[in-house]
Parts: structure tokens; sequence; C-alpha cells
């Protein structure tokens, strides 16, 4: 049993497994309708989102704070192995949870006027920080990461420089996901 767990594909393949169980013995009757679907949506959009925020928070109270404390020796194991697989899963995490909300968004007939904020605006006021979340992770920390890990070409001093935006720009997505997670969890209840 414990090899089984080892595996982190089998892993999430028995949870999607298990999730389809539920889904066949307690829904079965709700799979032609669209509020089941778009419920669906929702659920992969959540799940998505909390490993998106989940490595935000890695990298922001775990990471960061903690390289200054590791060896010099050590170092090249974060920055040539755990600091690319994170932001590997960080980014498409990211793109995933912004796929699947405007999908979910689409689905219950709000997209439009939430993002153009004529209807429930602290929904559209979640979606749109989640919005500029993304495009930071995208196309100013993931650059600039691949800059700072070596990835790319760089300068000691672009280096350098790259890793403070992308800390500066990962710290904004901090503070951004407090009042987007607020948006997003009390939307449904407060308009």
């Amino acid at each position: 049993m414990g090899k089984f767990f080892e595996n982190l594909h089998r892993v999430l393949l028995a949870g999607l497994i298990l999730a389809i169980l539920v889904l066949v013995i307690r829904h079965r009757d709700s799979l032609g309708d669209h509020a089941f679907w778009a419920g669906v949506m929702r659920w992969i959009h959540v799940w998505f989102g909390i490993l998106w925020i989940g490595l935000l928070y890695y990298f922001n109270f775990v990471q960061i704070p903690s390289m200054p404390k590791i060896p010099d020796e050590q170092k090249p194991a974060v920055g040539k192995v755990i600091a690319p697989t994170a932001l590997y899963y960080f980014r498409w995490a990211a793109a995933g949870t912004v796929l699947f909300g405007l999908i979910t968004a689409a689905m219950n007939m709000y997209l439009v006027e939430a993002l153009t904020f004529q209807s429930n605006q602290t929904i559209g006021i979640g979606m749109w920080l989640a919005l500029i979340m993304a495009f930071n992770v995208w196309f100013i920390i993931w650059p600039n990461q691949k800059k700072a890990l070596g990835i790319v070409e760089a300068s000691a001093d672009e280096k350098k420089a790259a890793a403070r935006k992308a800390m500066v720009t990962s710290r904004v997505n901090t503070m951004l996901s407090v009042p987007m997670l607020y948006c997003m969890v009390l939307a449904k209840f407060i308009g």
C-alpha cells in the first residue's frame, strides 16, 4: 500500500476515480443537467485555484523566507530542481484557474456582466484581480524567474534584478489574493 502512495500520479488518479464514484452514486440522475456540469466546472476551477494559491503561498511563506537560511552549497537544489518544478505547476494552475473560472462564469450566464460590473460586482472584482494575478504570473514572474534561475542566459546583475522583480510581483499577487479570495468566496452571498 505504501508504494501506491509514493506515486503522485496514481494518487491523483485514485482521487479522480473516487470523485467519479461519488458522482455516479450520488448524482447519476443529474448527468444531463446544465447545472450539474456548471458545478463540475466550478469544482475543477476551485481545484486549480487551490493549487495556484497554495503554491503562491508556498513561495511567499516558505521558500522566499527560507532561502537566506539555506547554506550556499545547498541552494542549487532549490534553484535547479524545486523552484522550476513548483513554477511549472504554479503557472499552469494559474492558467487552469482562469480558464475554468471563465467557463464557470459563462455556463452560469454572468461572465460579461461580471467582467463589465453590470451585475454581481463582487465576483467581477474577484475575476479582474485573478486576471491581473495570472498576467503577473505569466508575463512578469515567470520571465524573470527564468533569468534568476539560469533557465535563460542573464548576467549576474540581470539575475539579481530579475529575482527581485519576480519576488516583488509575487508579493503583489499575495496581497491581491486576499481580496480576490474574499470576492470569490462571498460573491454568492453578498452580490
